[in-house]
């Protein structure tokens, strides 16, 4: 005759396997570290937010704010004639509307500008510097303040001095009449180049190597 055997009331079982029991412990440990983990996610997700939205203005300001643009160079003018005769033309229709209408600029200015290539690179940058002043994304009053009190009159002095006497007749060859230079001007002491270059590669703390003598000779003693 079998004996029937009673259900265990609940908790009066036979125990989980130690190895089991431990296992599970520590399972619900790493849990409970992962949730102190989490305590702090919102707040951290909240900044993270508020810096991307801060770095998106920055980068749409600076996206925004463009640079005033270089100005071009007449002694390095590209070799295409109606480029270059595109920048004499918006040169010359902002020496009428604004250089020539300051007394000091229309009087330094000789008729033979043309043929002074310092006197056109001068001219040029100055109506940059004024389009940056008066039109650029940088403009302001204190742009524009320079540009009249330092900029204007520095080429002014520069053109006065260096062909506010000059004349078209100058430029034309006459005899026993002397012509100013406007040929691109030969670049002195390139003897010396390659003394000078290993010098200041290999020793510069040294003194200088004595140039050459222009006249062939060696007078050195």
């Amino acid at each position: 005759m079998s004996t029937r055997r009673h259900p265990q009331p609940p908790g009066e079982g036979p125990g989980l396997p130690d190895d089991l029991a431990a296992g599970l412990a520590l399972q619900i440990h790493n849990l409970g570290r992962r949730l102190d983990e989490l305590d702090g996610l919102p707040t951290r997700v909240d900044d993270v937010t508020r810096l991307v939205g801060q770095l998106t203005d920055t980068v749409t300001a600076v996206a925004a704010r463009r640079g005033p643009a270089p100005a071009p160079s007449w002694l390095m003018a590209p070799g295409d004639p109606q480029e270059v005769r595109s920048l004499l033309d918006q040169l010359c229709a902002w020496l009428a509307a604004i250089f020539l209408r300051y007394p000091d600029g229309a009087s330094c200015l000789p008729e033979c500008w043309l043929w002074h290539p310092d006197v056109v690179e001068e001219l040029l940058w100055l109506m940059h510097a004024w389009g940056n002043a008066y039109q650029g994304a940088g403009a302001s009053v204190g742009a524009a303040g320079d540009w009249h009190d330092r900029q204007r009159p520095g080429v002014v002095n520069r053109i006065r001095r260096s062909a506010g006497s000059c004349s078209r007749e100058a430029h034309q060859t006459r005899q026993g009449w002397s012509r100013p230079q406007s040929a691109a001007p030969d670049v002195p002491g390139t003897d010396g180049l390659d003394a000078v270059a290993d010098w200041w590669a290999t020793r510069r703390e040294d003194a200088a190597p004595e140039p050459a003598d222009p006249t062939g000779g060696d007078d050195r003693r």
